[in-house]
């Protein structure tokens, strides 16, 4: 594959995962400017590995989530916190302006009553929610990136809602 055609890839692949990308990290990390940062450094590692060996990178979506994970829990290290959700989720709502004022407020109340619960979830839980229900990924996708097979990605995911539905009741 010559540069421009991994170029043409690289930029379809970036805009289709981006902002998936950069929710995944804000969710982590309490800041705009520092999940920007993380975001950005995710997809220049991702192209520096297209550049050399794209063959081999079996699932490109699965290994950018990885290089994301792995600089949250660089920054994390860094900044030597032990909470891996603190966000404040009312920033990811969006009002309509036909919305009514009282549902929004609500909407963002529950919001931040899930985001609370999450943060109390272990790491694990958090990431398998997220990458299932909020990005989408699969099973596969989801057992690849932690190191587990598919069977215990499951019972992982599953044991995940049940202690979250715990805690939010």
């Amino acid at each position: 594959m010559d540069i421009n055609e991994a170029q043409k890839k690289f930029s379809n692949f970036y805009d289709a995962y981006v902002d998936k990308i950069y929710r995944f990290v804000y969710l982590r990390v309490n800041s705009r400017e520092i999940a920007q940062d993380i975001t950005a450094d995710a997809f220049t590692r991702f192209w520096e590995q297209c550049k050399t060996n794209y063959e081999g990178i079996d699932n490109p979506r699965a290994f950018l989530y990885a290089i994301a994970k792995n600089l949250v829990v660089d920054y994390w290290r860094l900044k030597n916190k032990n909470n891996i959700i603190t966000a404040d989720i009312s920033n990811l709502t969006i009002a309509d302006s036909k919305t009514d004022l009282t549902k929004t407020s609500q909407i963002n109340s529950d919001m931040e009553l899930v985001r609370q619960a999450l943060s109390e979830l272990k790491e694990d839980y958090q990431n398998a929610i997220i990458w299932r229900y909020l990005d989408g990924l699969e099973i596969q996708e989801i057992a690849q990136l932690l190191g587990k097979t598919e069977t215990n990605t499951r019972v992982l995911l599953h044991r995940a809602l049940k202690e979250l539905k715990t805690k939010l009741a």
